[in-house]
């Protein structure tokens, strides 16, 4: 099995890796591939809605967002990890993620999704709900642990004196690979859930 972890901070080796790598660590314990890509350090544009990608079934711009397609494709599970900027994720990141999700065309249900944010201090919880909307938006189940997915720590290397931060972080791998496990075992038994013919509703018509 396999788990993409999108690692949102433009700072190598920073405290949003130092969290990360505490779930890798459980992962390959799990029997689970991990691959980590660091975005936030990337040049990424936003999305401009041209519509382009259902015609070319890509993004218009061929960069990072176009590289990750078909390793998001081939995952059970995606991470989404990011430092907090003015209670929200990197902008960066979620330039990315709009573009990815919304070019990528492949059904994403059962893939599960987790977010994790870092922060000095504040702004925690409100980037983690933002970042869990693009995986409830389409399907995929969210990963929980033992308290919000949050590790404190400003400065480099602070982030390892959060002990029940980086707890947090190896019962959410734990859940994770638990739930994707699960997922595919399902799969395997009962298929995916009967999908409806999706009925959009406009409030201005």
């Amino acid at each position: 099995m396999k788990v993409l972890i999108i690692n949102g901070s433009p700072r190598m080796n920073g405290n949003t890796t130092i969290a990360v790598n505490e779930m890798v660590k459980v992962f390959e314990k799990e029997g689970i591939e991990a691959e980590v890509v660091q975005i936030g350090n990337k040049d990424v544009r936003g999305c401009i809605a041209c519509g382009t990608c259902f015609k070319k079934g890509q993004c218009v711009f061929d960069d990072a967002v176009n590289e990750l397609a078909p390793r998001f494709e081939a995952a059970d599970g995606l991470v989404i990890a990011s430092p907090v900027y003015y209670a929200s994720a990197n902008a960066t990141l979620i330039a990315c993620l709009d573009r990815l999700f919304y070019s990528t065309h492949f059904d994403k249900t059962m893939k599960v999704g987790a977010s994790v944010v870092v922060a000095r201090r504040g702004g925690l919880s409100a980037t983690f709900d933002e970042l869990n909307k693009y995986f409830t938006i389409c399907g995929m189940p969210v990963a929980s642990s033992q308290y919000w997915n949050s590790v404190h720590g400003r400065e480099p290397g602070q982030a390892e004196q959060d002990a029940e931060g980086l707890q947090t972080m190896r019962v959410l791998a734990r859940n994770m690979s638990f739930l994707m496990k699960s997922i595919a075992l399902g799969r395997e038994k009962y298929g995916l859930p009967e999908k409806e013919e999706w009925q959009p509703t406009h409030f201005i018509r």
